[in-house]
């Protein structure tokens, strides 16, 4: 490696200029430069010597060298060509570390990372938090737990209860996947350039069975989605968009015993199940 730790602002400075790299706002891209943050990541995600890791979008291999340390295989997917090149020179030597250049939502992670579990540990671009997340909890891929780095109103949103502001359609989806707990907050003097908002670590325990059976899930989350899609509404008026009779509606909300007066945002899973079941018989 041509520096003993990355995330330092001098190093990743004398990095960025020493390859010609121009941050690009369209990537998202903003470079972690505390080392403690690095090391309180690893340690959210209990990172083990052998532990396979997906990373996400690597960068210059800031949090890619801590988890090289840690005795991690690591597979890194980085989108930038010219990062992918940057990374072949800062994460010199480190034979736990396979840069792989793709995008994620593209790439073939099964083929990637294999059959057996592993940790996805990742400092997200924050415009495409939500993309990455949803599509690797839906492939059910044998992920052990994911630890991310997001936008801090991001992580409220996942871990929101029924009836806050900040809970909907994303609440469920990870809830459902997963069991997500804020980490720490990370002020954005941790970066450079600084983000205009705070970020968050968060950790997401994917979950060995649903917390609700439900007899199909994509019921479930186009319920779901019609529940959320006009927060205005009633609930009764928002679950026409699934194309439902009116009948169906009041028959399935009766039999739940759930008040159709009520909005979608104060519905548990419990009761976006109960709908669901109903409507699958």
């Amino acid at each position: 490696m041509i520096e003993p730790t990355i995330a330092n602002r001098d190093v990743t400075l004398h990095i960025l200029k020493t390859f010609g790299i121009h941050m690009s706002k369209k990537l998202g891209q903003n470079f972690l430069i505390d080392e403690q943050v690095v090391q309180a990541i690893i340690q959210a995600a209990n990172i083990q010597a052998g532990d396979a890791v997906l990373e996400i979008g690597p960068g210059i291999g800031t949090l890619t060298q801590g988890l090289a340390h840690s005795g991690a295989q690591v597979t890194a997917v980085e989108i930038d060509r010219q990062l992918v090149s940057v990374l072949a020179k800062t994460l010199e030597g480190c034979e736990n570390v396979r840069i792989v250049h793709g995008d994620i939502l593209r790439v073939n992670i099964s083929q990637e990372m294999g059959t057996e579990s592993y940790k996805v540990v990742a400092n997200l671009p924050y415009y495409i938090t939500t993309p990455i997340i949803m599509g690797l909890l839906e492939q059910r891929l044998p992920v052990e737990l994911l630890v991310t780095m997001v936008q801090k109103e991001v992580a409220q949103r996942m871990v929101a209860l029924p009836g806050t502001k900040d809970y909907g359609a994303l609440s469920v989806a990870v809830q459902y996947y997963t069991e997500p707990e804020i980490m720490f907050i990370v002020p954005p003097r941790s970066f450079v350039p600084a983000p205009a908002v705070e970020s968050a670590v968060i950790r997401c325990t994917v979950r060995t069975q649903p917390p609700v059976m439900v007899q199909s899930e994509k019921l479930f989350f186009q319920i779901v989605k019609a529940a959320f899609s006009q927060r205005r509404k009633t609930l009764f008026n928002a679950l026409k968009t699934t194309g439902r009779p009116p009948e169906e509606i009041k028959e399935a909300l009766l039999a739940a015993g759930i008040d159709g007066a009520r909005r979608g945002e104060t519905l548990s899973l419990e009761e976006f199940a109960v709908i669901t079941n109903y409507w699958s018989k």
